[in-house]
Parts: structure tokens; C-alpha cells; sequence
């Protein structure tokens, strides 16, 4: 559990960090980098709140 949040931390840290580069140099690369790694990390805090939720009704 406590792997998983500093994961999901890290993960969020390195996509803010990508979009402060986008703004400070305007390179496109950057903004598609940092929304490919949101996207990604939404999703497997999605599925791992959804297997939490599963454990707690079954």
C-alpha cells in the first residue's frame, strides 16, 4: 500500500514537472509527455481503488 502511494506520487510529480517545462519553453513535447503520464497514472489509481472496493463488498 505504502509502495503504491509513493508511486502514484512520483508519477503525479513527474507529470507536473513535464507541464512546468511545457510552459517555460513552449516545446510540445512536454505537454503530450506530462498528459500521457496522467492519463496513466489515473488509471491504475482507478483499478486499484476499484480491486479496494471489490475487497471491502465481497
Amino acid at each position: 500500500m505504502l509502495l503504491f502511494r509513493w508511486t502514484m506520487l512520483m508519477l503525479l510529480l513527474a507529470s507536473a514537472v513535464s507541464f512546468m517545462f511545457w510552459v517555460g519553453t513552449g516545446q510540445e513535447r512536454y505537454k503530450r509527455w506530462g498528459l500521457k503520464t496522467l492519463k496513466w497514472t489515473l488509471i491504475a489509481a482507478f483499478g486499484f481503488f476499484a480491486v479496494l472496493i471489490l475487497e471491502r463488498v465481497a
